[in-house]
């Protein structure tokens, strides 16, 4: 994982004390997070009618996945890095769709897989 790209890109949406003294699995924890938040941001905008402040929004839940894209670890990660570099690729892409199409169940979809990375990821804290 390269945690200096991720670390970056936490520091980007606003965290920047919690960024410097997180572990690089609370960090991963921190980005999922995030992300869930500014989409559920979005999708509170999309709703109202604000047009600029849900297309910033997604934007900046969109640059997280990339960060979190960018942190992954090939070499370690095997298949499972592949995957969730599939899985963020394919995240990245519905929330353009989401913005596009102004469609709040694509947020949701977005926001649901983000839950189970998140779920995943808390769970293995005693294991790295």
């Amino acid at each position: 994982m390269n945690v200096q790209v991720a670390m970056q890109q936490y520091r980007q949406v606003g965290n920047h004390s919690s960024a410097e003294d997180a572990s690089p699995h609370k960090l991963i924890l921190m980005l999922l997070t995030g992300a869930q938040e500014r989409i559920a941001t979005a999708k509170t905008h999309m709703v109202n009618g604000n047009i600029a402040a849900k297309g910033e929004t997604i934007g900046t839940a969109m640059n997280i996945i990339v960060g979190l894209r960018a942190s992954l670890d090939h070499d370690k990660g095997g298949a499972i890095s592949s995957n969730l570099d599939a899985l963020y690729e394919y995240m990245e892409k519905r929330l353009f769709d989401a913005n596009l199409k102004n469609d709040p169940a694509i947020l949701e979809e977005v926001s649901n897989l983000l839950k189970e990375i998140t779920s995943a990821w808390a769970g293995i804290a005693d294991q790295i």
